[in-house]
């Protein structure tokens, strides 16, 4: 959109958006959509608010919407309806001439700020020093883009939740370790899938820049993880497993791979977001599940499929606070910013990082 006037300091949503109607934020959004066409596409994550997310035109987990984001080439703009981590993959992977929008700016990611790049560049040289030229990199895809571009740089790739057990095999064709970061227990609950045992694996505490949970000389470690983890997913637990299963013995009970060592291997079934739907929509009427993920999607699951039973695994809400900052006002605020030739909370990646960012990225893709 070289002829609108970009924006690209966060901005404040301004009063005018603060106080409308349902109905008037449901029809300006509409309008406003028609208006821009075939220049616009809206991505929004699985985690989403349901009423952000019926204006999606494409809906999924972070990396399949950055890939749908790179074959709209039609698209000026690109609205992500999720958090930082996922609208910079949409950046790296757009056009030229294309235009990635985050409505709000607020909306991050804990497990992607848990590591820094200034922490894994002196994490890297320790590293170095303990384990010599054994070591490569994997980052989930829940990360920022400078964590991306250094695993690009330093021969590794990236991963999601589905995928990381092929990724960590090819991984380890390459070096004897990997590093992964930033989330520590997909790490673990993936590599003890693989028949690692836990021995074999450490992990680094980058604030205090030591080694900790480490069972196994240092000689015999394979996996070392990053001491990252994600806010929502490690609330539940193995109590609240239990106690359903004493209350309902027919439940079963499915979780992310986000979640804790001891949940992933109390649950009947473990896996990714698109795991987990797609679990659910080949069940059986009448089956009853607790579902251990983000509570926007496990109610999205129980309205879908009402001839089931599926409730939350944990009885307190668990949403992704982040997420939910993108809401109706600011999703109207930029759409309408586009309408009027401005760009409101761009999220753009300079170039180098996005050159070793996207040379991660296609490993990944080449892997799986």
């Amino acid at each position: 959109m070289s002829e609108s006037l970009l924006i690209t300091r966060p901005q404040l949503l301004p009063d005018a958006y603060r106080n409308l109607s349902d109905q008037e934020y449901d029809e300006r959004i509409l309008r406003a959509k028609e208006r821009l066409g075939d220049d616009l596409v809206i991505m929004g994550h699985h985690y989403q608010r349901n009423d952000v997310i019926r204006f999606a035109d494409f809906t999924g987990d972070s990396l399949e919407l950055a890939r749908i984001a790179a074959r709209e080439k039609q698209a000026k703009s690109i609205i992500f309806c999720g958090v930082h981590f996922m609208a910079e993959s949409a950046d790296i992977l757009s056009h030229d001439g294309q235009v990635v929008i985050l409505p709000d700016m607020r909306a991050g990611c804990s497990m992607a700020d848990m590591a820094d790049i200034d922490e894994l560049e002196e994490a890297w040289e320790i590293i170095q020093n303990d384990l010599g030229d054994t070591v490569i990199p994997v980052t989930y895809v829940n990360s920022t883009a400078a964590i991306k571009a250094f695993v690009g740089r330093h021969g590794g790739t990236t991963c999601t939740s589905t995928n990381a057990k092929g990724v960590l095999e090819w991984a380890f064709k390459q070096k004897k370790r990997v590093l992964f970061l930033p989330d520590q227990h997909l790490g673990r609950n993936t590599a003890y899938e693989m028949g690692i045992p836990l021995s074999q694996m450490a992990v680094w505490n980058q604030l205090t820049n030591e080694w900790e949970e480490q069972t196994g000389p240092m000689e015999d470690w394979r996996v070392l993880l990053w001491k990252g983890h994600c806010s929502v997913h490690t609330k539940f637990s193995v109590d609240q497993i239990n106690r359903l299963r004493e209350r309902d013995p027919e439940i079963k009970v499915i979780v992310h791979p986000e979640c804790t060592f001891d949940v992933v291997q109390a649950a009947d079934l473990a896996g990714s977001t698109s795991y987990i739907i797609q679990q659910i929509e080949q069940a059986p009427a009448g089956s009853k599940w607790a579902v251990g993920t983000e509570v926007n999607l496990v109610q999205r699951l129980a309205d879908t499929h009402p001839e089931q039973h599926i409730q939350l695994l944990s009885q307190t809400m668990c949403p992704c606070l982040t997420m939910n900052r993108i809401d109706r006002p600011h999703l109207l605020w930029t759409i309408e910013g586009l309408v009027e030739g401005r760009v409101i909370n761009q999220v753009s990646v300079d170039a180098e990082t996005a050159k070793w960012s996207r040379i991660a990225l296609d490993r990944m893709l080449s892997i799986a």
